[in-house]
């Protein structure tokens, strides 16, 4: 269980992974083969010979982070900013019947705006990357008399 959490924590920062190839290919260049060291970092050794590899052709240059594109957006900026002017007011105003916008609705209004299908998992994370919060109205029983609820529980002193 610890050496999982100290594996998560080096791959999450760029130095840390750059340090963790680097000293994948000290071990290699102090002796050790590829799988002794893969097995000292808990790395494949397909990895470390790939990481040797980039060591050989560039120099520690090659055990840098490479540009990591990910997948294209669906939405062009332009697009977003009208989602965040759509958000800003009640559904029923983009033609949705809903009175509040949450991960299904939002899915709905992109794929009826933009033809855009994005699942209610990837709206719910855009409604944060827009810089909105997801806030469900509270039920009456919120907002019931104290007097009246104390005079209904179960242990209470009537």
């Amino acid at each position: 269980m610890v050496v999982l959490a100290l594996q998560d924590e080096i791959r999450r920062s760029e130095e840390a992974r750059y340090d963790h190839r680097l000293h994948g290919v000290l071990l290699v260049a102090q002796g050790m083969s590829c799988r002794q060291a893969a097995a000292v970092l808990g790395d494949a050794p397909r990895t470390v010979e790939y990481w040797i590899r980039s060591f050989q052709r560039a120099g520690l240059a090659g055990l840098q982070e490479g540009v990591r594109s990910g997948r294209p957006r669906r939405l062009t900026e332009e697009q977003l900013q009208q989602v965040g002017r759509a958000l800003r007011r009640p559904p029923e105003e983009a033609g949705l019947t809903a009175n509040l916008w949450d991960g299904k609705i939002l899915a709905a209004y992109l794929d009826q705006e933009f033809g855009v299908e994005l699942g209610v998992r990837q709206c719910q994370r855009l409604f944060r990357t827009l810089g909105f919060r997801l806030r469900k109205p509270r039920p009456e029983v919120a907002h019931a008399d104290p007097e009246r609820q104390r005079a209904h529980k179960k242990n209470s002193k009537r």
